[in-house]
């Protein structure tokens, strides 16, 4: 797991949240990350944890406003944009 627990809560106020590529034919991680932190609200603190060709963890600041749901929600709303297709929550 390169020392990322998906959709775990690490120390309080954050959450980590992986997506891998299941399609090859699917754009890279690399470029892939850009598209995907565009497409989370602007507001949310977001840092890139890893970044691979085939894999992404984000680990996201939860506040009274953003909860580990509401992130979930989000990064599931960002994977249905077609430019993410290929793309997936790894759970």
């Amino acid at each position: 797991m390169t020392g990322v627990d998906r959709g775990v809560v690490h120390a309080p106020g954050h959450v980590d949240m992986v997506t891998v590529r299941r399609d090859a034919a699917a754009p890279t991680g690399e470029t892939t990350v850009v598209r995907l932190l565009s497409l989370l609200p602007a507001h949310w603190s977001c840092t890139p944890r890893s970044v691979g060709p085939d894999r992404i963890a984000l680990r996201i600041a939860l506040a009274p406003t953003v909860d580990r749901q509401t992130v979930r929600r989000a990064l599931s709303s960002a994977l249905a944009d077609r430019a993410l297709e290929g793309w997936s929550e790894e759970r």
